[in-house]
């Protein structure tokens, strides 16, 4: 995925409210712009991060900026959680996710389970399908681990267990963790911050879903799926 137009290089001021944000520009114009990611973004708001911005000049935006990347822990990290679907699509197309691939059509945001919708449903005349629910991750404390998830997530953990009830009635279902940051080699469940996820998710692999983790490249001009990385949470989930 290319950035374009290329995004605006600034300093961020402080993230608040969950969607608001406060910057300056390399001019020295100070501006408030629009945050596209609602979570806790744990140890990527510090006041004085290097950061980069997208600009949309359109009449029904009441912020014309919104926060794309962070430089922190000595990398380039994505944060706008609208991405992940279109960052999963890519690796999926590209082969990066060999369990996943092959498949004839690819359809986004499909409904499923109780009133819940799908983010990634692939159907094929000779494979079937699998329903495929795609979280965004970007959180790390200990170097070369990403976590999921950063915070509490009640909706992820109803929708692993829908995903079982996917796979108890014959079909296949996996998660997809799309990790917007390059210094990491496996992705870890984050049980200690949402000990009611990491079970839903312990139960669903027993169940027989998938689980599998796509690190991405980054720099201030793209995000790239670049390579499937282990998933490690005692044992769970083995690519």
């Amino acid at each position: 995925m290319i950035f374009s137009p290329p995004l605006i290089p600034a300093r961020l001021l402080r993230r608040y409210k969950r969607f608001l944000f406060d910057a300056v520009l390399d001019d020295g114009t100070e501006i408030t712009g629009f945050c596209p990611n609602t979570g806790s973004m744990r140890g990527l708001t510090e006041p004085g991060s290097r950061i980069w911005l997208s600009r949309h000049d359109t009449a029904t935006r009441k912020y014309a900026h919104a926060l794309e990347l962070v430089e922190a822990d000595g990398t380039v990290v994505g944060v706008n959680t609208a991405l992940p679907n279109r960052l999963a699509e890519e690796a999926i197309l590209a082969g990066l996710v060999p369990p996943l691939a092959g498949f004839r059509t690819l359809k986004r945001e499909q409904r499923y389970g109780r009133n819940s919708r799908i983010d990634i449903l692939l159907e094929d005349e000779t494979k079937g399908s699998v329903h495929v629910e795609v979280k965004n991750v970007h959180f790390i404390r200990k170097a070369g681990i990403a976590e999921f998830p950063d915070s509490v997530t009640t909706r992820g953990a109803k929708h692993l267990d829908e995903m079982g009830d996917l796979v108890d009635g014959a079909k296949r279902a996996a998660m997809l963790f799309i990790i917007q940051r390059a210094d990491c080699d496996s992705l870890r469940i984050c049980a200690d911050l949402d000990p009611g996820y990491g079970r839903a998710f312990a139960r669903a692999i027993a169940r027989g879903v998938e689980a599998y983790a796509v690190r991405c490249h980054l720099d201030q001009g793209k995000i790239v799926p670049e390579s499937l990385i282990r998933i490690d949470e005692h044992g769970l989930g083995r690519l």
